[in-house]
């Protein structure tokens, strides 16, 4: 058996700042040491790619475009507006407050859509 991902954590200069970004954009709730849960799908996908070394989480919204919308709006950049991958998947990518890169995944359901 290969080994799950158990754990990930964001880290900035700031973490109030953080919590309240993402609990902003994505819903996701903090204790006050800063602990929270998030749905993942199973299993979880990842790639390895020859690009510039990186790593970035990608989170599931309903609609990219609000999203980054949103992201601009409560501190955070965008660093490529929605794209699709044809036959694959819609996507954006983002940092947020404290530069961490992340992206966006369009989806309908609990499945990414497919353009």
């Amino acid at each position: 058996m290969s080994s799950p991902i158990d754990f990930f954590d964001i880290a900035g200069p700031d973490d109030s700042v953080l919590r309240t970004f993402y609990s902003a954009i994505f819903g996701w709730e903090a204790d006050q040491a800063g602990q929270f849960s998030v749905q993942v799908t199973s299993p979880v996908k990842g790639a390895f790619r020859r690009d510039p070394t990186e790593k970035r989480i990608y989170i599931g919204v309903p609609d990219v475009a609000a999203a980054l919308g949103q992201i601009e709006r409560s501190g955070g950049t965008v660093d490529v507006a929605q794209f699709e991958v044809p036959g694959v998947v819609v996507l954006g990518l983002f940092k947020d407050p404290a530069g961490n890169p992340m992206g966006l995944v369009e989806m309908d359901g609990n499945s990414p859509r497919i353009p």
